[in-house]
């Protein structure tokens, strides 16, 4: 087993571990996020979820960019035809993504100094709920293994925020449930 191997499964093992100690969905992806850069060895990952409409990408955690770069503008999946790749469940990769169409802000990439980007689907079951992506700071290719990595991250990763979500929504429910039968009692 090589160092790379060893690195994927100690990550993973984390990855799982951070999952299964907290439901607080920002905490945990922000976590996840740090893991696979370090994992992979790049400048920086994020994680970016889709509104309700499915029209924008959203900001869920990022590691390794500034906040300027993460504040130039919303991610439009109109505009952005390598998130709409992504988002119909392929990996995306771009060699120089100051140079390619595809991404949408450009002059932000060649600003923060980003240079190849790895996109791949947040995927829970058949349902795609996001994109990540990690950057390089200089022109680099993934092998296979870094891209099957990165999905099974990304899978983790959307696994981590349903079951936030679930949580969230079951906490609701409970806390209605609650305030109505207290309600019910004093009338």
């Amino acid at each position: 087993m090589s160092d790379c191997e060893r690195n994927y499964y100690r990550t993973l093992y984390e990855a799982i571990k951070v999952i299964n100690s907290s439901l607080e969905p920002m905490e945990l992806l922000g976590r996840i996020a740090e893991q696979t850069a370090k994992a992979l060895n790049v400048k920086a990952c994020s994680l970016r979820l889709l509104d309700r409409a499915g029209l924008n990408l959203l900001p869920g955690a990022s590691f390794g960019l500034s906040k300027g770069y993460l504040r130039k503008g919303k991610v439009e999946v109109a505009k952005s035809r390598l998130d709409k790749f992504a988002l119909a469940g392929d990996s995306v990769y771009v060699a120089d993504a100051a140079n390619d169409e595809r991404f949408q802000y450009q002059e932000a990439a060649k600003a923060e100094g980003l240079v190849s980007v790895l996109v791949v689907p947040l995927r829970v079951e058949e349902k795609i709920i996001g994109v990540m992506r990690v950057y390089t700071g200089a022109k680099r290719d993934f092998c296979e293994s870094e891209v099957e990595f990165l999905s099974i991250m990304a899978n983790l990763s959307a696994i981590a925020i349903e079951n936030a979500r679930l949580h969230q929504a079951l906490k609701s429910d409970y806390e209605l449930l609650t305030a109505f039968q207290y309600q019910t009692f004093e009338d």
